[in-house]
């Protein structure tokens, strides 16, 4: 028989560190700790945690004298991560993912609920990608047994929302071979996408509905803004500046209105031309609708660019130590849509 004392001389262990937890940690203070990290102040982090600033100040106090170094820099615009505060963010990320979905295994097995998966749907996909993509998850989840919660929100070229386990899977824009993503995420992509390119009626390019990339590099082109789709803004970026070293590109007035944005550059000062993000299936162009104004003309026509330079894969991306059954689901769901 194992005595008290020797049961209570077992440390836990950090899982894939191999070091013992402190003395008197609970998931508590990981939670309190990952709370002020995402929130970026005590304040929006107490005001997440439902307490009061003081105790989640106290007990991030506790947490660093477990630890025995400092986590967090407090500076009047917020705190900000030390290099021990930023392992123990992405250990506290996996511990806490872990024991969630360790707990949504043993309530399913106790016939009191459901395996759950977060999925991240970006805003700005093609609508039959997101639309598609969406029903499949859904209907593949339903039969597995298991239910989705929808999240919308960017993602950006390394994943972060999965890769910091505030989501389990995410569909989105792959910017290198789906080899290199970052691990522990696993991927498999949906096909190529282009954009979409308006010139003024007036542009030479217009008439042939085709232009050359040196050409476009020339012009004022909208795009954007960066946080939407950091991956794909970067890189298209870099194609351009292989053309014009100085090239930039300007933010839309209306991002969520293309309509908006080709009548405001229809009538820029100096040539201007609109990039939308990947819109359609990369060698099967086809021209937009031209949108319909309520009054006059935006006197904006859909090119092509020669040779189709700017790319991106959509991918369905997750993490890749989820349970088996959740990754089978999302497997499943990606082979149909590929197929």
């Amino acid at each position: 028989m194992i005595g008290t004392d020797q049961a209570q001389a077992e440390p836990a262990v950090l899982p894939g560190s191999g070091v013992t937890a402190p003395e008197g940690l609970e998931l508590r203070h990981l939670r309190y700790f990952v709370a002020v990290a995402d929130a970026g102040t005590f304040t929006h982090g107490a005001e997440r945690m439902f307490i009061a600033q003081p105790t989640l100040s106290q007990q991030i106090r506790r947490l660093e004298e477990m630890v025995g170094a400092p986590l967090l820099e407090r500076r009047r615009e917020g705190v900000r991560l030390t290099e021990a505060g930023r392992v123990l963010l992405e250990e506290s990320r996996t511990v806490l993912s872990l024991v969630d979905h360790g707990v949504s295994r043993t309530r399913q097995a106790a016939g009191l609920g459901r395996p759950r998966l977060r999925f991240v749907v970006p805003p700005g996909l093609p609508e039959e990608l997101a639309v598609g993509a969406a029903s499949r998850l859904r209907a593949t989840a339903t039969a597995a047994g298991v239910d989705v919660a929808w999240l919308e929100a960017p993602l950006d070229a390394e994943f972060s929302p999965v890769r910091q386990r505030r989501a389990d899977a995410g569909l989105g824009w792959l910017t290198e071979p789906g080899d290199a993503v970052p691990a522990p995420l696993e991927v498999m992509s949906l096909g190529e996408f282009a954009p979409e390119v308006w010139l003024p009626s007036t542009h030479p390019a217009a008439t042939g509905r085709v232009i050359g990339l040196d050409e476009l590099a020339e012009l004022a082109v909208v795009h954007g803004p960066r946080r939407l789709s950091s991956g794909t803004y970067d890189a298209w970026l870099n194609v351009f500046r292989a053309s014009n070293p100085r090239f930039e590109f300007t933010d839309p007035p209306f991002r969520h209105s293309l309509p908006m944005t080709l009548a405001f550059a229809a009538t820029a000062s100096r040539p201007t031309a609109v990039l939308t993000g990947p819109r359609q299936e990369a060698g099967a162009w086809c021209e937009p609708v031209q949108p319909a104004p309520a009054t006059g003309a935006y006197e904006m026509v859909p090119v092509h660019i020669d040779h189709c330079p700017l790319t991106a894969a959509a991918g369905l991306v997750w993490s890749g130590d989820l349970p088996r059954q959740l990754q089978q689901v999302l497997f499943d769901t990606a082979d149909s849509i590929a197929g």
